[in-house]
């Protein structure tokens, strides 16, 4: 995907996913949504079972393979639908924004290159000083290279 591409592309994602964010923090329940909103709306396994066509065995192994992550997604939709929800599907990074997360590896690897410079010049008593600042300009010079 060519840089100025990529760049908008990169923006869309992050004020699409923007609503997400606050999930970031919502712990999903210990055995699983599909039990949880089960119990709470008061369907019962064998409601459940009926409901996706399924033997009552099959719907509490689905439970179950939910609440230890094996669950496929088809599967976990046709959940959501017997139970009168739908699936929300989304990657959120887990802190800050794509932007943020994207720049990551152009950040350390400037902060090495800058590091690597000043701890030569320090040897050579010639520090330039304010590595930080030093470090932005060279995430943003690696940053305009892939862009």
């Amino acid at each position: 995907m060519k840089a100025e591409f990529r760049h908008l592309r990169l923006h869309q994602l992050d004020k699409a996913l923007a609503p997400f964010h606050p999930a970031r923090d919502i712990s999903r329940p210990r055995k699983g949504w599909i039990r949880a909103i089960r119990e709470a709306t008061g369907v019962t396994l064998r409601e459940l079972s009926l409901r996706l066509g399924k033997t009552g065995s099959l719907a509490s192994a689905l439970e179950k393979s939910e609440a230890e992550y094996r669950i496929s997604l088809g599967t976990l939709r046709d959940a959501a639908d017997a139970l009168g929800c739908q699936l929300v599907y989304a990657l959120v990074p887990k802190s800050g924004t794509l932007q943020e997360l994207a720049e990551q590896a152009p950040r350390a690897k400037a902060s090495e290159n800058v590091r690597a410079v000043e701890h030569t010049m320090a040897l050579e008593d010639q520090a330039v000083g304010d590595v930080p600042k030093k470090i932005e300009e060279e995430t943003r010079r690696l940053l305009k290279r892939t862009r």
